[in-house]
């Protein structure tokens, strides 16, 4: 492509989804401002609706959304070439047969560590002081106190060794915590102390005082921690999710939950989302709801323009992108 050729971009930004993840046209002049000439080379066009997706669709290159449109996509978007998923996880695009081959699918993977880091070490804190049972006593004012070790020492498997469990190993370590990752392929850099093919998991449970889920949701890690793995647990034991809920049986969860059989646990992912309010994960015993605002800061849209810049530099050289997601693995 000439330099001179402008190309044409997709912004989704429907009003159901949180504001967080709403990009303003001042925001997007912002962002071109701050990559000035690759910001001159792209038109962009915000959509806010669906009404209005089709028009923008017959002269789109490049689209950044979390739910492209899936029927018809190649007669609907003659020239479309890139979509940027909003986020890490793309489990609900699966299974990709609705992508033709020429259009590239990238996710923002590496852009939530820093804000998962900081999640997780409050996680693991509040969990390792009982603070669930006190803020339980608090409501019911009650006074029964219970006293805890420091967290220096124990052990946190971490399963899934990506962005978000690199982020909960650092958390853990900087806590004085011994890390073991538990990973498809057995490996896993720093701040892991030791690494384990998912193989092995079933080994490694047992060791764990706390255990982090922060794999991505596939075919293959769905329902992995089974009501048979977490009783694999020792008791006082206690679990933390960042990744996705069907990663874990929750139903087993709130069961040994209720019968004392786990010290506690943090939930920031659930299905359906938001949580119903009939639900009883809401008043199981020792659990902490959070509304999946663990690895996502109020700047998030602005962070993901800047990255979708470096990586729209590359897409105007003819150069792979980076984050390109794998079609068979599903991230």
């Amino acid at each position: 492509m000439p330099k001179s050729h402008k190309h044409h971009l997709i912004i989704e930004c429907f009003r159901a989804n949180s504001g967080i993840y709403h990009v303003t046209q001042a925001q997007w002049a912002a962002a071109a401002r701050r990559h000035k000439a690759l910001g001159k080379r792209v038109t962009a066009t915000i959509v806010w609706d669906r009404d209005g997706i089709d028009k923008a669709l017959k002269t789109a290159d490049m689209m950044i959304t979390v739910n492209p449109p899936r029927e018809r996509l190649r007669e609907r978007a003659p020239r479309l070439k890139w979509i940027q998923n909003r986020g890490a996880g793309i489990n609900h695009l699966m299974p990709l047969d609705w992508l033709p081959d020429d259009i590239v699918l990238t996710n923002n993977r590496g852009a939530h560590g820093a804000k998962c880091e900081d999640y997780c070490t409050m996680a693991l804190l509040m969990l390792a002081t009982h603070m669930p049972a006190f803020m339980a006593q608090q409501h019911a004012r009650q006074w029964k106190a219970a006293f805890s070790a420091p967290i220096a020492g124990k052990t946190a498997v971490v399963i899934g060794f990506g962005d978000l469990g690199s982020a909960a190993g650092r958390a853990a370590k900087k806590l004085g915590m011994k890390v073991i990752a538990v990973t498809r392929s057995g490996k896993a850099g720093k701040p892991a102390d030791a690494a384990y093919k998912v193989s092995r998991l079933d080994s490694m449970l047992p060791k764990a005082d706390f255990v982090v889920v922060a794999t991505p949701l596939t075919q293959k890690t769905r329902g992995l921690m089974t009501r048979e793995r977490l009783a694999l647990l020792k008791p006082g034991a206690a679990l933390i999710n960042v990744g996705r809920a069907p990663l874990v049986d929750y139903d087993a969860l709130r069961d040994m939950l209720n019968g004392g059989k786990l010290a506690g646990a943090m939930l920031d992912v659930h299905d359906p989302e938001p949580l119903p309010a009939d639900s009883p994960i809401w008043t199981t015993p020792n659990l902490i709801v959070t509304p999946h605002v663990s690895c996502d800061n109020p700047r998030y849209m602005d962070l993901l323009l800047d990255r979708w810049f470096e990586n729209f530099a590359r897409f105007a050289a003819g150069k792979p992108l980076l984050n390109q997601v794998d079609r068979k693995l599903g991230y």
